[in-house]
């Protein structure tokens, strides 16, 4: 590993740990599926018989995935005490296991109730559910629903998502609201939990009106004020490194959106090509009043036209977002480990973040390395240590292994890391880290992949 300037600053002090409240929102959530289940429980008398067994298990499923499919919504909304406090790949990865529960409860739910009711009415299974289709109220609706709900878990999958670009899953992926918005209405009509059952009945409707109230309010109402109050604009566009550029938007009263090094925005560039797509990139700097940057890597075709955005070109942004700022520290001193583009929110933690700080930067090549120049003359201002974890001669990898972490760096248990790059790379490090003997808590990380 490359150093550059080993100068100490001021012994530091650990500030003290913030409560984060991300154990409390799984916990609610799981105490809502019980109360879910105990309405259930509450309505019914007794179940006699294979198809009560069969029905009443529907119904449960039918009940779960009825609240599943408003947390879904919930989650998606971009509310800023989960995306700032825990974190917004934290609750990707929980959309995500809840898009699973729903999908799975879904199936469950349709083929106990059809089951169930084909033995009730001793009717063949395809009779039943062509019967309950085309005959029960609010039945065609809730089918399309269906349909909807399960191409978007399709196109979810890992596998899919692989063969499918971003703007096609993304697009997709919103129809979500038009299969919840379709399936709603036979719950009620046709639900024994709710009928001539005002209360029940009452929760249902505050449940999903209060998870539509969130998405209006935080992902139309609150973008709309942003970008109508600060009338965000490209200002330039300079290149970093291969494939690497900044981009530089200005702004009016841009300290009023409270943004802090190692958040950042989703980006929507009103410019041909682009307008129709929202992606996430990191501030690359401390925010100005006036301005903000971004650095961003061609890795696709909307990455890639970003190079050649055009001074003027508005700017429609979502934010800010992410936790991985300086709240998260715990200890007096902080190691920050780079990938790749992963440099963009370090390199403005690299400026901000108080105590002894460290920077290791991981690179192929050295004309790889976007803000080098930067983060050397950070590192001189500030006495701050710098290193490159570049390729050899031949190809050859750096060794970030445990061991070599521990001999570069010392003790790493009385470091906080912050940890950004290419999942691979993410994935590796964070492991070399807990055989350091690092704990989890003080690995503070956040991804972008969807």
């Amino acid at each position: 590993m490359q150093t550059v300037d080993e100068r100490r600053a001021a012994p530091p002090v650990a500030p003290p740990a913030r409560p984060s409240p991300a154990a409390g929102v799984p916990a609610a959530i799981w105490a809502g599926a019980a109360a879910v289940i105990a309405l259930w429980w509450s309505d019914t008398a007794s179940v006699v018989g294979t198809a009560g067994w069969l029905t009443g298990a529907g119904r449960i499923a039918g009940l779960l995935c009825g609240y599943a499919c408003a947390v879904l919504v919930a989650l998606m909304a971009r509310v800023p005490l989960l995306e700032r406090r825990i974190g917004s790949d934290r609750v990707a990865r929980w959309h995500a296991m809840a898009g699973r529960y729903t999908i799975c409860l879904l199936l469950a739910h349709i083929a106990l109730i059809l089951t169930g009711y084909a033995a009730q009415d001793h009717a063949p299974l395809l009779h039943e559910t062509l019967t309950v289709v085309l005959d029960y109220p609010d039945m065609l609706k809730a089918t399309a629903g269906t349909v909807i709900l399960l191409a978007v878990g399709v196109t979810s999958a890992r596998a899919v998502r692989r063969r499918t670009g971003y703007e096609f899953w993304y697009y997709v992926h919103l129809l979500t609201y038009a299969a919840v918005f379709l399936a709603f209405g036979h719950q009620l009509t046709l639900g024994n939990d709710f009928n001539g059952k005002p209360v029940a009945t009452a929760f249902w409707y505050a449940l999903y009106l209060g998870a539509a109230a969130l998405v209006v309010w935080f992902r139309l109402l609150t973008p709309w004020r942003l970008n109508s109050r600060h009338r965000l604009r490209v200002e330039s566009v300079h290149p970093e490194a291969p494939g690497v550029y900044s981009v530089v938007v200005r702004g009016r009263r841009l300290d009023e959106l409270g943004a802090r090094p190692g958040q950042f925005f989703r980006w929507r560039f009103l410019a041909p090509g682009l307008a129709w797509t929202s992606t996430p990139y990191s501030l690359s700097a401390p925010p100005r009043a006036d301005r903000m940057r971004i650095t961003v890597k061609a890795l696709g075709g909307h990455s890639a036209a970003v190079a050649v955005l055009r001074p003027g070109t508005r700017v429609w942004a979502e934010g800010p977002y992410g936790s991985l700022t300086a709240d998260r520290r715990t200890a007096a001193k902080s190691l920050l480990i780079a990938g790749g583009v992963g440099i963009t929110p370090l390199r403005a933690l690299f400026e901000t973040l108080p105590g002894e700080v460290t920077l290791l930067y991981r690179a192929r090549r050295a004309e790889d390395l976007a803000l080098g120049g930067e983060l050397e003359a950070l590192a001189r201002r500030r006495g701050a240590r710098l290193r490159y974890a570049l390729n050899g001669p031949h190809g050859e990898r750096p060794d970030l292994s445990a061991a070599a972490l521990r001999t570069a760096f010392g003790d790493l248990t009385a470091y906080d890391v912050y940890l950004c790059g290419p999942h691979g790379f993410a994935r590796y490090v964070y492991e070399q880290l807990r055989a350091a003997g690092v704990p989890d808590r003080r690995i503070h990380h956040e991804s972008f992949e969807l």
